[in-house]
């Protein structure tokens, strides 16, 4: 329980030593940001199976069964949050080592990345409101400098799009906090939920709902609060591309609007009805803009769109089973589209190119990237036994054993429909006839390869997590955190 800490401090810490140590030596950058990760995700693995933990900052206890001061909660939902964050994390930092060679300033970017790691830990540890909007802050505001950090044109207009819809969203957050408070005089979210629940859900309760909605949904990316995504992540370095796609939407976005909706104000069936809706539309609309799309990574943007929206729809859903399936989603589209976004930015590196029309044949030249891209593909289309095919079948399961024939329906469709747009990619990047221009093309370095080889081992062997045993220890724990609702409440303080 005393390791909890160190998940935010770690992070934090090389964050501010980073500038200092990189003026000593160009390789303690690389060795530190890496080591940290490594520390990080190895730490997040030792908190599978353990139970629900409190950390009492300062050592406060409760005064009169009101808890005081800053709680730090790790339950089944966090592990799994935080293993995706840790772990991607480790990914991309080891792809960082030679892909941003060709940018300025290591010790710089691996400040920025070190912050928005800090950031995205302590939003999943949280026991309260303020410090999960504090840490978000965190988070987002290093993203947008990360977004910014090759100080190109289109660069700096991404990023300041991305900083004033981020802005937007942290506003109705912070405002959805103040109403919140006003209605239970508390910002620990188990207090607040316990209040709740002896108050009943009042109009006050349903606007907070709202405002945390919209927030959060900007945060994530959810249709109709999309609109800064297509700009911001084809514009990033790939490692960042990688964690804006892969992870920060979730950490910052889903994780927190499904923390605040199901274990504090409980998920009331118009707020369920809203999530389905907004999940298809985001499904579908994300497909459609994504299949006529030319530019590598912003077509894989915009299936972050259409993923995220099967995320959001299972947990519309809200049986145990969608639940279970929308989470193991989560989890495996933070590994193939991470994946996938390491791939471009592994043809960039070697072509300085990532129009699709303009490519073909590298396959040739880039092995290594051209199967672990054909891996991600199949992961992210649906194709068995790759991870991605486990989470939808279950997802559409779950649809149909609720009666929602049409979402179902929906989701079969999208899935077709991607699986089409990525054998566009596969056929126009990757397959076909070698074009004289990327004849002198080289495979990207070791350190990039090890990361995407690493990645695609885990797509093609996550499906394991649905074995006996596997299951019970990490999804399982993590769907019944969801789905058990405002006993958040009681496990936290312990009534």
């Amino acid at each position: 329980m005393n390791l909890i800490p160190l998940l935010v401090a770690i992070p934090l810490g090389l964050a501010f030593m980073m500038p200092l140590l990189g003026r000593l030596s160009r390789v303690l950058p690389d060795l530190l940001g890496n080591v940290a990760t490594l520390a990080l995700g190895a730490l997040c693995c030792a908190m599978i199976n353990s139970p629900v933990m409190v950390y009492k900052v300062g050592g406060w206890e409760p005064v009169n069964g009101v808890p005081i001061g800053i709680y730090l909660v790790v339950d089944g939902l966090a592990v799994l949050m935080l293993l995706i964050v840790n772990v991607i994390g480790f990914a991309v930092s080891l792809y960082s080592i030679e892909y941003m060679r060709k940018y300025t300033d290591k010790a710089r970017f691996y400040t920025l990345f070190l912050l928005m790691m800090a950031g995205m830990n302590g939003v999943v540890i949280s026991g309260d409101m303020f410090n999960l909007y504090v840490f978000l802050e965190v988070a987002a505001i290093a993203s947008y400098a990360l977004v910014a950090f090759g100080t190109e044109a289109e660069e700096l207009e991404a990023a300041f799009k991305y900083q004033v819809m981020g802005t937007a969203a942290s506003a109705f957050i912070l405002v959805g906090i103040a109403v919140f408070y006003s209605l239970t005089g508390t910002l620990n979210m188990a207090d607040a939920g316990k209040i709740l629940q002896e108050q009943g859900r009042s109009q006050g309760a349903l606007f907070a709902g709202a405002l945390f909605l919209m927030g959060f949904g900007l945060k994530a990316a959810i249709m109709p609060f999309h609109a800064w995504l297509p700009d911001a992540h084809p514009s990033a370095p790939a490692p960042i591309s990688a964690m804006l796609s892969g992870v920060l939407i979730k950490a910052i976005g889903i994780y927190a609007l499904c923390r605040i909706l199901f274990n504090v104000m409980g998920l009331s069936l118009t707020a369920s009805y809203v999530l389905m809706a907004m999940g298809a539309l985001s499904m579908i609309a994300g497909v459609f803009l994504a299949i006529g799309q030319w530019d590598m990574k912003r077509l894989f943007a915009y299936h972050s769109i259409s993923q995220m929206g099967y995320v959001v729809m299972a947990l519309g859903i809200g049986t145990p089973l969608s639940i279970l399936g929308g989470l193991f989603h989560l989890m495996n589209h933070a590994t193939f589209k991470s994946l996938l976004f390491l791939n471009s930015g592994a043809v960039v590196y070697s072509t300085g190119n990532r129009d699709l029309q303009k490519m073909g044949g590298l396959n040739q030249r880039m092995p290594v990237t051209g199967a672990s891209s054909l891996v991600a593909s199949m992961s992210i289309a649906g194709i068995p036994p790759f991870n991605g095919f486990w989470s939808k079948l279950i997802i559409i399961l779950a649809a149909v054993q609720a009666g929602y024939y049409g979402l179902a329906a929906v989701a079969v469709l999208v899935s077709i429909m991607t699986l089409a747009s990525f054998l566009k990619v596969q056929r126009y990047a990757f397959f076909g006839e070698l074009r004289p221009m990327w004849k002198k093309a080289r495979e990207a370095p070791v350190f990039m390869c090890v990361s995407m080889v690493f990645l695609a081992v885990l797509c093609v062997g996550m499906g394991l997590l649905l074995v006996p045993g596997a299951k019970e220890g990490l999804l399982d724990r993590a769907a019944d955190a969801v789905s058990s609702g405002k006993d958040y409440t009681n496990h936290v303080l312990g009534r």
